[in-house]
């Protein structure tokens, strides 16, 4: 997970609650077996976690925050502190499940090569997370401010959106054959005002900005996306687009 990001469980927990809750669907495609062994990279504050866990099967958590996994661990779950880049496990696992955690990890060969050193022969990679075109409405107006503000987005875009041609291809080339790839868009409404979201995800941008200059920064953006991103009734959506997939080692 980004290292410019902190990670509030309570703030995620107000304003990103639906990232969990939308987990449903990868549930079903992980399909979690009595007795197995799974890890779960980016586990966040364990909601899923917790879900796979009560199908009878042990699971492992890891995350590179430390107050999610104290959040995750309140569930009572066994979650490690790991960066997503530097798994150390050998053909351990059974199947490696990953929830809108992949984008946040910019060296995506480096992620995938671990997950294969991870899981036994035979074993699955399920995961779903931002794809080409993902929030690219909000991306879009935080590019422009940052550089209204004379400041380069590039090098401070924290995130990783593949098409489904490039991530299988990534995916074949460490071993994996990949059975299901799907890029969905998912307009999704958020629980507030688009401020909670951006609080939540989009605190590199943010960072990059004098501190004096930080609240006008986040409203030229608030502005920019009122015209495509909320409705007549006041209710504030995301263009998320998400790469769902399952690869078998």
């Amino acid at each position: 997970m980004s290292q410019s990001t902190a990670w509030n469980p309570e703030s995620y927990a107000k304003n990103a609650r639906f990232v969990s809750d939308l987990g449903q669907p990868l549930l079903h495609l992980l399909d979690a077996q009595p007795g197995e062994l799974i890890l779960d990279l980016g586990c966040g504050d364990g909601a899923l976690t917790e879900k796979i866990a009560g199908h009878g099967c042990a699971v492992i958590g890891v995350d590179s925050s430390f107050p999610q996994l104290q959040a995750a661990k309140k569930r009572g779950i066994n979650a490690i502190h790991m960066d997503g880049h530097q798994l150390c496990f050998q053909r351990r696992f059974d199947a490696v499940f990953t929830n809108a955690a992949l984008h946040w990890m910019k060296q995506p060969e480096t992620v995938v090569a671990g997950v294969a050193s991870s899981l036994k022969a035979g074993g699955r990679f399920i995961g779903e997370f931002g794809g080409k075109g993902n929030v690219e409405k909000i991306r879009s107006a935080l590019h422009v401010a940052l550089r209204r503000h004379a400041i380069d987005p590039a090098p401070i875009d924290p995130w990783y959106y593949p098409s489904p041609e490039e991530y299988s291809e990534l995916l074949s080339k460490a071993g994996f054959i990949v059975t299901y790839i799907e890029l969905i868009p998912r307009p999704t409404k958020l629980p507030g005002d688009i401020l909670g979201w951006l609080e939540v995800f989009a605190q590199p941008f943010t960072q990059a900005v004098a501190e004096p200059e930080r609240a006008r920064f986040l409203k030229e953006v608030r502005t920019e996306l009122a015209t495509c991103l909320r409705d007549d009734a006041d209710n504030w959506f995301a263009d998320y687009v998400r790469l769902r997939f399952k690869a078998i080692k």
